[in-house]
């Protein structure tokens, strides 16, 4: 990817467009993000940056973290990600990253932890459908047959009973609706992964061509 940054989302709105259609989406706090650490092939074997987003008390950090923080002159800082950049020639340690990266039209993948459902059946995990209700059925939200009696196992992906919800996701493909610099503010039309408050990474789309 060329451009990312840290957001976090703050809810969901509409908006209006010329003609006055309504467009649902999704505000994110982008930014500011600090540049932490540059990565380069020479040193590291690979291209990246690591970011700082939101500011955190000192005293909440360990002291490897306190000492990796001042060493690049940032003010410590809630989240450290790095971003893969296919690029890292024109950022420098101490740099600021703003909402202003994206423009108005621009398309994007937005990645985030998704929504825990907590531990769920079967229909509600994988979207089964429910047994019959009435004729002296008994049978109504089972998972079903366990497959041959035979293994006298459960074999590999069966769709069985579990927890839903808190993976990592990667929306693709969303068009930014406006941009706010001045509030660090992007409106991303759609969708996002994640509740209120959730960290996300805002970066240019793989599906450039797709």
């Amino acid at each position: 990817m060329e451009k990312a940054i840290l957001g976090k989302k703050i809810g969901m709105t509409q908006i209006f467009d010329d003609k006055g259609n309504v467009i649902p989406v999704t505000v994110i706090k982008a930014g500011p993000c600090m540049v932490v650490q540059k990565k380069t092939e020479e040193t590291d074997g690979y291209k990246a940056i690591q970011v700082g987003f939101e500011d955190q008390k000192e005293k909440r950090l360990n002291k490897p973290k306190t000492g990796h923080y001042k060493k690049a002159g940032v003010t410590p800082k809630k989240f450290l990600k790095e971003l893969p950049l296919s690029s890292v020639d024109e950022y420098e340690v101490g740099q600021e990253i703003k909402a202003d990266i994206f423009q108005e039209g621009d398309l994007v993948d937005v990645t985030g932890i998704s929504k825990g459902k907590g531990f769920t059946g079967t229909i509600k995990r994988h979207n089964q459908s429910r047994g019959p209700m009435t004729h002296g059925s008994h049978y109504h939200r089972g998972p079903g047959s366990m497959g041959s009696i035979d293994a006298a196992r459960v074999f590999k992906g069966k769709a069985l009973p579990g927890r839903k919800g808190g993976d990592r996701v990667t929306v693709q493909k969303l068009s930014v609706a406006k941009v706010y610099p001045d509030k660090d503010l992007i409106l991303i039309r759609g969708s996002v992964p994640g509740p209120r408050g959730v960290l996300l990474m805002v970066k240019d789309t793989a599906k450039k061509n797709g």
